[in-house]
């Protein structure tokens, strides 16, 4: 069942409703992303819908993590968990992908704010939205700047002839997960859905509980497929 106060027995209807259109809204990006690559379907993913589908499924990943981080116990296991999951992906791309593996990841830099986000919900509202403020204005300048090391990464410091196939740092992003914390503290800091009806649906429940366990097994599945119908064919 969706939509409840007690995050052990029932759920937040609507961030479980988000979270599941993230999953999907991803998948369809990694199938159109894996057709173009693999199979040289002539789909354009790197602007336009598929783009946006891409921005947009990341960017609902981002904020439910900044809500959630106060509805959920033990951020920091957790933050440890899913940046670890990230190294991995770093690891297993580096050999597949190339100069193209990925460095710090949509995984890195949700565990990296899982870790931070203990001292961040220490911060009041208004030095919150301060914060996510400075974040946001300091995107144009660090996109526009190179340096020659690739430790300032996760900053979104890159350095010249940097590529990779998924790269999200703390500058801009964090900003959109402190957005979360901030709407955690307002909306949902009595842990209960927004709205005085519930939805039901397993479907959607279990793609919201299980969404860290479909993002890493996805896409292996998908280009499994592709790989074994190229063959095939």
């Amino acid at each position: 069942m969706i939509g409840g106060i007690s995050m052990e027995t029932r759920r937040i209807w609507e961030i479980d409703l988000l979270r599941a259109a993230a999953i999907v809204l991803m998948t369809a990006f990694h199938i159109v992303y894996d057709l173009n690559v693999f199979l040289g379907w002539n789909i354009v993913w790197t602007k336009g819908f598929w783009f946006w589908v891409q921005k947009s499924s990341a960017l609902i990943f981002i904020f439910i993590s900044g809500i959630s981080s106060g509805l959920g116990s033990k951020p920091v296991k957790r933050g440890l968990l899913v940046l670890g999951l990230g190294l991995g992906i770093s690891a297993v791309t580096y050999f597949a992908l190339g100069d193209e593996y990925i460095r710090f990841g949509i995984l890195h830099f949700l565990g990296v704010c899982m870790l931070l986000s203990p001292a961040l919900r220490k911060l009041p509202s208004w030095a919150l939205t301060l914060l996510a403020l400075v974040v946001a204005c300091l995107a144009q300048p660090v996109e526009g700047m190179r340096v020659s090391t690739f430790w300032l990464l996760p900053l979104g410091l890159r350095y010249p002839g940097f590529i990779t196939a998924d790269y999200y740092p703390l500058i801009p992003y964090l900003a959109v997960f402190i957005l979360g914390i901030i709407a955690y503290k307002l909306l949902y800091f009595q842990r209960r859905s927004l709205f005085n009806f519930q939805v039901q649906s397993k479907i959607i429940t279990g793609l919201s509980r299980n969404s860290l366990l479909i993002y890493v097994v996805h896409q292996p599945f998908i280009l499994g497929l592709i790989l074994l119908y190229k063959h095939l064919g």
